[in-house]
């Protein structure tokens, strides 16, 4: 199992380039269902979720292969409908695939995700507005069993902007009969990037980075073969502006869109950062920070996916930070560690108060979800001494050969497997 070694107190300097959005390539290779015909997609990240997500469709019957910095899928002869449990338990997003199998072949098998009884973290949003939609849904021995005669538009109204449902019922709304109207969407920027993956397919959809989506079905004989590139990695982007700030250093990231993270840079401002955008990123520099009081949102709120690095940087920051978790439960896993590394925090349900230390020193530490294992880094970097990070295949879900990129900025780490 790899380790992460890091020395700390380390210095960046330097560019780095961010990956192509995870976030946005998952639902995107899902609606590759969809098309009859090849879609090539352009740069995608060498990441687990993204192994995963591939060898889901290749078990359907997707013939997948790579060329240079393309990904040809030719959907053209597959058949399969079942997700099965062995690859879903990893990944989430595998349940994505539901609504792209209803449109094509009008009956699915779907796993129920790892770790999600309906209720924590439910699905139960993508199930009901698929009935809606004419779907026969039946849950058995942790499988999602559905079937249509055949999908209908409908009025979709969500009791939350679930990012997950919206994409779901967005790409099942591709292939259904009629008009389907999503209201209370997602508005996050990787919905944006699948409705244009779609348009350019042929579907067609209006009201994209709106909170109601309307979707005009078509007969899916009749979309497009495509080339399509993800958007940049908005997560990882702001996890790299944070390495910058808690260690002081001034480097430039580029390749995103810096409005995608308005509300972290308008955060990172208030705690006095010096920040530079850019038209393909944004430079940080040289900042005395200070002490915020943040509540993650959804989009275009403070993100969740970034609670976790903030919650690092502020641990160096003198002051008191004050973090709350309106979004999942359970999403403090990381504070344990930060404390085994010297971090002073208090945790009073779902708000953490982050008193700000001096110091930082080294630590065995372990990785327990991808965004945590990202705060872990931040903190490591910041630390006194040579710091082991642990279970770091958990980073490798979401960040695509973080050493090299953090080496390549002067980082002195290394990846051992032990």
């Amino acid at each position: 199992m790899d380790k992460l070694y890091i020395d700390g107190p380390a210095k960046l300097n330097g560019s780095v380039r961010v990956s192509r959005a995870k976030n946005a390539y998952l639902p995107i290779i899902a609606g590759v269902l969809l098309n009859p015909r090849k879609t090539t997609l352009i740069n995608l990240p060498e990441l687990r979720d993204i192994i995963t997500i591939n060898k889901l469709l290749s078990n359907l019957g997707v013939e997948i292969k790579t060329e240079g910095h393309k990904t040809i899928y030719d959907t053209s002869k597959f058949e399969g409908h079942e997700a099965t449990y062995d690859l879903v338990k990893t990944m989430r997003a595998s349940i994505l695939v539901l609504g792209p199998l209803l449109a094509r072949f009008k009956k699915a098998k779907v796993s129920l995700p790892g770790g999600c009884a309906i209720g924590a973290r439910p699905i139960d949003i993508h199930l009901e507005n698929l009935k809606k939609m004419g779907a026969k849904i039946e849950l058995e021995s942790g499988y999602v069993y559905a079937t249509t005669e055949g999908l209908k538009g409908a009025k979709c109204v969500l009791p939350f902007p679930s990012v997950g449902a919206t994409e779901n019922l967005m790409m099942a709304a591709v292939g259904a009969e009629g008009t389907t109207i999503i209201e209370n969407a997602a508005l996050e920027p990787e919905i944006e990037d699948l409705g244009n993956f779609l348009i350019k397919m042929g579907a067609q959809i209006e009201g994209l980075n709106s909170s109601t989506i309307t979707i005009k079905g078509r007969p899916l004989s009749e979309l497009n073969e495509i080339e399509h590139e993800a958007i940049g990695d908005r997560i990882e982007a702001l996890t790299y502006m944070m390495a910058a700030l808690i260690t002081d250093s001034e480097i430039e990231i580029t390749g995103f869109v810096p409005s995608h993270l308005d509300a972290v840079i308008e955060t990172l401002k208030k705690m006095n950062a010096q920040l530079e955008v850019t038209s393909d990123g944004i430079k940080v520099l040289h900042s005395k920070l200070e002490g915020i009081t943040v509540e993650t949102a959804p989009y275009p709120g403070f993100p969740t996916d970034g609670q976790a690095q903030l919650m690092a940087l502020c641990t160096k920051v003198l002051g008191t930070s004050v973090i709350t978790e309106k979004i999942f439960e359970n999403r403090f896993m990381h504070v344990p560690e930060l404390i085994r590394l010297g971090a002073k925090i208090e945790l009073k349900g779902n708000t953490a108060i982050i008193t700000g230390v001096e110091k930082l020193e080294q630590a065995p530490i372990m990785c327990t979800d991808l965004r945590a294992s990202a705060a872990l880094i931040l903190a490591a970097l910041a630390s006194e001494g040579k710091t082991e990070i642990q279970r770091v295949y958990h980073l490798d879900r979401g960040y695509e050969k973080i050493d090299n990129k953090l080496r390549s900025l002067g980082v002195s780490i290394s990846r051992i497997n032990e």
